[in-house]
């Protein structure tokens, strides 16, 4: 998949996540934005409903969509032949999708009424999705192979394009010029800043912004073209976020490590009491449209 073909990729699934959060919203914002003791009179109450015709809909299709997201991207990491059906970071894009649609789906089924044992699956569903970001977050600061497999550091140190030689073969850059950007861009440590490990990264994301406006007055004062000064920053730019990731990965893994101890947990809470609350509805005769 291009670059481009991806981009298209993932804001699909993007808007479409807004735009059914949305639907629902204003389809359902005079029955959802009446009290829980007036919604029996609503004229609208048995379709909108847990159990009505909408409501019930609403939690099995947002329930085939969890169980499809998670069991799909267990076995795209389990079974090697489904490697052949594309990487591992689409599988993974694939299933925050379902596994965002599909939570957004059952928060409308309930009909933003909580309690029982319900409220444990609802909770802890709430609990997957926010680690799921953040275990997102964490994934994309470990650099991978294109197969999806967490490089090494040695490997991540191969990957340096040698900015150095760069400039000095294919930029019109005097020898002071050339050796302050580079010195600019010098790998560092930005895993024990002495702060959180969210606050360094801000910290050094405005520090980099800052290198950048001084690099980029450096090679226009140097009267570079501007075709090849847009080159060269891309160049900068893509050499010290590989520099910003080699200065964290030690700490990304473990980070990595620990979320599961968080995020799979809440999981199977979720799962278990979903199933039970699906065989309990079935045993009390709820068939939907079937």
């Amino acid at each position: 998949m291009s670059p481009l073909a991806h981009r298209i990729y993932v804001s699909t699934l993007v808007t479409i996540v807004l735009f059914v959060t949305l639907f629902l919203v204003v389809t359902g914002l005079s029955y959802y934005g009446t009290s829980l003791e007036e919604r029996f009179y609503h004229p609208e109450h048995q379709f909108y409903k847990p159990s009505g015709v909408f409501g019930h809909g609403l939690g099995i299709i947002g329930t085939l969509l969890i169980i499809i997201g998670v069991f799909s991207y267990i076995a795209r990491k389990r079974y090697k032949f489904l490697a052949n059906f594309g990487r591992l970071k689409y599988w993974l894009e694939f299933h925050i999708f379902l596994c965002s649609l599909g939570p957004i789906l059952i928060l409308f089924h309930t009909a933003f009424k909580f309690g029982g044992i319900v409220a444990i699956s609802f909770w802890s569903m709430v609990a997957v999705v926010l680690s799921g970001v953040i275990g997102r977050f964490i994934y994309i600061q470990i650099p991978r192979s294109i197969e999806g497999r967490e490089l090494s550091l040695d490997e991540v140190k191969e990957m340096k394009r040698g900015v150095e030689e760069i400039l000095q073969t294919s930029a019109h850059l005097d020898d002071q010029r050339r050796q302050a950007i580079v010195q600019s861009i010098a790998l560092q440590d930005v895993s024990n800043g002495g702060g959180s490990i969210l606050g360094n990264m801000i910290g050094k994301y405005f520090e980099d912004q800052a290198t950048i406006r001084q690099v980029k007055g450096m090679i226009r004062a140097g009267g570079m073209p501007k075709s090849e000064r847009r080159q060269i920053v891309g160049l900068l730019k893509d050499e010290m976020a590989l520099n910003n990731k080699i200065g964290r990965l030690k700490t990304m893994q473990e980070l990595f490590k620990y979320w599961h101890v968080v995020h799979l947990p809440f999981a199977i809470i979720m799962l278990v009491i979903m199933i039970i609350h699906v065989g309990v509805t079935i045993a009390f005769g709820y068939r939907w449209i079937f």
